[in-house]
Order: C-alpha cells, then sequence, then structure tokens
C-alpha cells in the first residue's frame, strides 16, 4: 500500500511504501499526517529547546490613512503607490474656490469692522465734547437759578440738553463696542476659512511607504474620504498565534527572533510588543484541559528600531516567516538564532 502526501497545490512532497504487517494496519491518514509533520520540521529547522517556542507568522506594519477633511476637488496627488513619504511632506491637495471666496468675505468684513470702529472712537470724541459743553452749560445754569439770573423754563432746557448729550455719549460707547466685536467675528472667520484651507492640503502623518493610491486627481472627494493608506514602516512587526501556556509566560518587552521566509540566512531581533487578553480561538467549552489547550493568542513581536531604519526599504508586508520567543529567559539562544543581519 503506498502513500502520498500532498502539500503546495497538489506537488507529491513525501510516499512512503509499508513493508510490514504492523504498517499495513496503521490509519493511513494519521501515518501521512506524521510524515507531514516529519517534512515540515526538517524544512523548517529542527525541534526548538525547552524553554524556546517557534510559530509561523507574517509580516505587517502599521496603516495610516490620509483621507480628506473636507469636501472638494483633488487638484493634485504627487505620489504613487510604492513612493515613500516623510512624516510633514505634502502628498496632495484639494481646491475648494468656495472657501477661498468666504476668505476673501471674511477678510474685508474685517476691514468695514474696523473702518466701523475708526468712525466710533471719533463719534466717540464728538459726542465727549457735547457732554462736557452741556455738563458746563448745566453747572452755570444751577449758580444762575440760584441769584434769580436765570428763568426755571431756561434751566430746564439746559438740563434736558446735559441729559441727551450724556445719553449720546453711552450710546456712542456701545457703539464702539460692537464695532470691536465685529472685529472679533470677522477675525474668527479669517480664521477658521485659513484653517480649513490648511487642512486642504494634505500632508504624510508619517514616515513610511504609500500602500494604496485610492484616489486620482480631479475626482471630486467627500469629506472624510480616504485618498491614501500609507505604511508607518517604523512600526513593523511579525504577527503569530501561541498556546495559552506559552503566551501566559511571556512578559511585553522579552527578546524575540525572526526568520522570514525569502531570507532564511538571516535572523532579525525583535521584542514581544503585545500579548492579546483574550483567546482569538475559543472552544465552546474551557472545562476540559485538553479544550484549554485549542486556546490561541495572537502575539506581536516588535522589530527593532535601529534594524527597521536601517533597512526600511527592503521591508515588505505579507512575507511569511517564524517567530522564535523565550518560556524561559534562563535558556540561551542557541547558535542558529543568533542575530545575523545583512551587509
Amino acid at each position: 500500500m503506498a502513500t502520498s502526501v500532498l502539500l503546495d497545490g497538489g506537488h507529491i512532497i513525501a510516499s512512503a511504501q509499508a513493508q510490514s504487517s504492523q504498517k499495513d494496519t496503521q490509519d493511513p491518514l494519521e501515518h501521512a499526517r506524521t510524515l507531514l509533520d516529519n517534512l515540515i520540521n526538517r524544512l523548517r529547522g529542527r525541534e526548538m529547546p525547552e524553554g524556546i517556542v517557534k510559530s509561523n507568522g507574517r509580516i505587517e506594519a502599521t496603516q495610516v490613512d490620509v483621507a480628506a477633511k473636507y469636501p472638494g476637488r483633488l487638484a493634485t496627488l504627487t505620489v504613487d503607490e510604492g513612493d515613500e513619504v516623510t512624516a510633514g511632506q505634502v502628498v496632495a491637495t484639494i481646491s475648494s474656490p468656495e472657501t477661498e471666496a468666504q476668505l476673501r468675505g471674511a477678510q474685508a468684513q474685517v476691514l468695514k469692522s474696523k473702518q466701523a470702529l475708526a468712525e466710533a472712537n471719533a463719534l466717540i470724541a464728538q459726542r465727549k465734547s457735547d457732554l462736557d459743553f452741556a455738563r458746563a452749560d448745566y453747572e452755570r445754569g444751577k449758580k444762575q437759578l440760584a441769584d434769580s439770573n436765570l428763568s426755571a423754563q431756561v434751566f430746564e432746557q439746559r438740563r434736558n440738553k446735559f441729559e441727551a448729550a450724556e445719553a449720546a455719549y453711552v450710546a456712542a460707547n456701545a457703539q464702539r463696542d460692537q464695532a470691536s466685536f465685529a472685529i472679533d467675528v470677522a477675525e474668527s472667520d479669517v480664521e477658521r476659512y485659513q484653517s480649513i484651507l490648511v487642512d486642504l492640503v494634505l500632508v504624510s502623518p508619517r514616515n513610511g511607504r504609500v500602500q494604496y493610491r485610492l484616489a486620482r486627481a480631479g475626482e471630486v472627494v467627500a469629506a472624510g474620504q480616504r485618498v491614501l493608506t500609507i505604511l508607518d514602516l517604523n512600526d513593523v512587526y511579525l504577527t503569530l498565534y501561541l498556546p495559552a501556556d506559552d503566551a501566559g509566560k511571556l512578559t511585553l518587552g522579552d527578546e524575540a527572533r525572526i526568520i522570514l521566509d525569502p531570507l532564511p540566512q538571516y535572523v532579525f531581533p525583535s521584542t514581544v510588543g503585545f500579548v492579546a487578553t483574550e483567546a482569538q480561538f475559543t472552544p465552546k467549552s474551557v472545562e476540559t484541559s485538553e479544550e484549554r489547550e485549542k486556546l490561541m493568542f495572537r502575539v506581536k513581536l516588535q522589530g527593532d528600531p535601529k534594524v527597521l531604519d536601517k533597512y526600511h526599504r527592503q521591508i515588505k508586508t505579507g512575507v511569511r516567516g517564524l517567530g522564535f520567543v523565550r518560556t524561559d529567559l534562563k535558556v540561551p539562544w542557541p547558535a542558529e538564532l543568533n542575530v545575523r543581519l545583512p551587509e
């Protein structure tokens, strides 16, 4: 009886011929699984010593979206997919003639309000002069009335003129305050429209690489619409899944190692940057030890910042590889897992 194991789309990678009655009676499916496990172990390296755990994973990076805060027509888009960008670099601009017109109107309103303030100040000076004259005339009238040199009717006219001048002076001051408030409102409108125009210039929030270009120049974009997706090449990590027993022994910041499938000759340093607080694959029941072993926790091996900065042009997300962690920090790294970087 011949048993074949198929891998990667149907390519035959192992076969075995049963030659004894014991093998003939072995479950063919179980025998195939054993052959496959042995083959994978040979391809993926030797068994790890006690205290070191390995698992398959893939390289990922934090994605940052560059989106339009306000609607408008995309006037320019200066980057393409695969281009590297730096923090603060202008990557796109949005045209909004309506906002520019509103800004000019607000600026004109500021000038108009300042002119109104100047007129109010001039009016206050005039009303102050009228008030001073009316007050002096009223005070003279008091003495003349006491000396019987002024009739009561004329004195009443002077008093009424004084009270009218006083009210006009108060009104002029209120008019000045109103003009001052109008200036503040107009200037706030100018600042608001200027801030909108600033936000219409889209900049990269971080150093990274353009992953997706989701709009093109000339298109009308809505508020909140994504224009670009950028990979943060300073936040690259390998995501893997470990059983509950192994994940529970890890500590954030522990040393780790990464070997990528396309570059098996190199060993990259990393650290445990994240351990999920909840299992990703939770069985229906966790009452028995067999079921608890099925719990898998997501772990992120964070790339070393210095290494990422040096080799940022070679970083590619989606690459598969192996992640190695130590569940016992007293266990030294094997020679095969000593850090080896490209020249």
